[in-house]
């Protein structure tokens, strides 16, 4: 068993980072770093999918809530609660400091995160009267399920894409389902896109390659 990860390795991703790697491998160092390229691995193979989710609910959200308000700029007439007002303050202010003055909403619908379209979809500040009743359910056109399970299917979603954007690790979940996840989301919004970006998808190969990786007979690839 190796106990050592390199010293360029603990240099440049630091020990804090690594010892929930080498914990994992139950101390095999050279398991542990493996481990640690195959996360990469997995967590760019996931960036396709989760993208065209995240654009997808962004736009079909706007969508309907520009044709509910009469106006681009929905938020401003929306009962947005106090932390979706303060995100879109945060969005324009963005915007402003790159010179966009007045910030375009085009511009503005750009910077809201997952999160805060995501959320436009929970319960909480009565959003399942306020939005989801009237206005939100209508940019998922192909679900007919409750409105809790898939704003939870959402969020979890959510999660995962901010794991990956901040380099955390996702080797310990259910990626598999996780996966399936996003399509099934993607479905709901827009089947056609779903059907093409699975088509152009490498996630199933990288998670069926996890075993070779970590044996060492697989070098990870990213």
């Amino acid at each position: 068993m190796t106990d050592q990860l390199p010293e360029w390795m603990l240099r440049a991703f630091s020990d804090l980072r690594l010892a929930r790697y080498t914990s994992a491998a139950r101390g095999n160092a050279a398991v542990a770093g493996r481990l640690y390229w195959w996360n990469v691995e997995a967590s760019a193979a996931l960036y396709g999918s989760l993208h065209c989710l995240e654009l997808a609910l962004r736009n079909a959200l706007h969508h309907e809530l520009r044709i509910a308000y009469g106006r681009a700029d929905w938020w401003a007439a929306a009962p947005l609660n106090p932390n979706g007002q303060r995100l879109v303050a945060k969005a324009r202010s963005k915007c402003e400091r790159r010179g966009l003055v007045p910030a375009p909403a085009d511009d503005i619908v750009a910077e809201l995160s997952f999160g805060f379209w995501a959320s436009l979809v929970s319960g909480g500040s009565r959003y399942d009267r306020l939005f989801w009743v009237p206005t939100v359910h209508k940019a998922f056109a192909h679900y007919s399920g409750r409105r809790d399970a898939l704003y939870d299917g959402l969020w979890s979603l959510v999660l995962l894409r901010n794991r990956i954007m901040h380099h955390e690790p996702i080797h310990h979940r259910d990626l598999a389902a996780d996966h399936a996840k996003i399509y099934r989301m993607l479905g709901y919004l827009d089947p056609q896109l779903a059907k093409e970006a699975q088509a152009m998808d490498r996630f199933p190969v990288v998670l069926a390659s996890r075993g070779d990786v970590l044996r060492g007979s697989r070098p990870p690839r990213f």
